[in-house]
């Protein structure tokens, strides 16, 4: 008899049913095992000592941007990407059983959830708008402590998890509201068996420093756009130590594989103090 696969186990900031706990079941299944933690940086350090098998962060927002965090930690831990998955999120307003809309005066929700359902608010004036600290936690803590007043705004998935109900579908002002993930593996690691269809294309991330001298960030990005590399992404981020110097992240499209690449890599290492290749993965 074939023996079955050990699931992954896998690292998100959160709690069960956050969102980034569905772009872990995409990126690594969703019989994978997860590790919640409390912080960012602990995702990172539980992946470093070995406590999971792979992380998964998020790293921007199409209406917030970037997680500037996530960027500094991704330079300071030895970890490499290894995929992608892109999150559209939806908020419900989310009660236990039996709660009626009309009884609601408070809701719970991580800043962020209750800033995106602004327009929702405002129409229901009656609810006292509460900061919580994860999505997924306010509705964990208002059906643990059997709130009959209260509701809480969240995924889908964490109605589910914690046998609530949704009250309200879709309430956030904006539906183009996306979050990109990156899954992360130690470095070395192969990365995990593809979880879902197969993806079209690479990307590459890294970060890099240039000489503090005119013209030398328009000299290192001329190694991409001599040989036709698209960038998807530039980020910059303050350089510690050295006030007023920037750290720049890249996203650009192909692999580490590629010769072009390659060649740009060579070429952009020769201009830059700092050079690091984040990861190549499918995008």
């Amino acid at each position: 008899m074939k023996k079955r696969p050990t699931p992954v186990r896998v690292a998100f900031q959160g709690e069960p049913g956050a969102f980034s706990h569905e772009a872990v079941m995409r990126l690594a299944g969703p019989d994978s095992q997860i590790l919640p933690c409390p912080r960012f940086e602990d995702v990172f350090t539980a992946l470093r000592d070995s406590r999971c098998d792979a992380a998964v962060i998020p790293i921007e927002n199409t209406l917030h941007g970037s997680v500037h965090e996530n960027y500094d930690h991704l330079l300071n831990f030895d970890h490499h990407i290894t995929g992608e998955t892109n999150v559209r999120i939806v908020h419900n307003l989310i009660a236990p059983p039996g709660v009626r809309f009309k009884d609601l005066r408070r809701v719970f929700s991580h800043p962020v959830a209750l800033n995106q359902c602004l327009h929702f608010l405002a129409a229901n004036p009656q609810l006292e708008r509460t900061p919580f600290y994860d999505t997924a936690g306010s509705v964990k803590m208002v059906m643990a402590d059997g709130l009959r007043d209260a509701a809480a705004i969240a995924s889908a998935v964490s109605a589910g998890i914690y046998g609530a109900r949704i009250l309200k579908k879709s309430i956030e002002d904006d539906r183009e509201n996306h979050t990109r993930f990156f899954l992360l593996r130690r470095a070395g690691e192969a990365p995990l068996p593809a979880a879902g269809p197969p993806k079209k294309g690479w990307k590459t991330s890294l970060v890099f420093t240039t000489r503090n001298q005119p013209g030398s960030l328009f000299k290192a990005l001329s190694a991409f756009a001599l040989r036709d590399l698209s960038l998807t992404k530039i980020e910059s981020r303050p350089l510690r130590g050295r006030p007023w110097e920037y750290l720049f992240y890249v996203d650009l499209l192909g692999s580490t594989g590629d010769l072009r690449v390659q060649r740009a890599l060579g070429h952009l290492e020769e201009l830059a103090d700092l050079l690091r290749v984040l990861g190549s993965y499918p995008s």
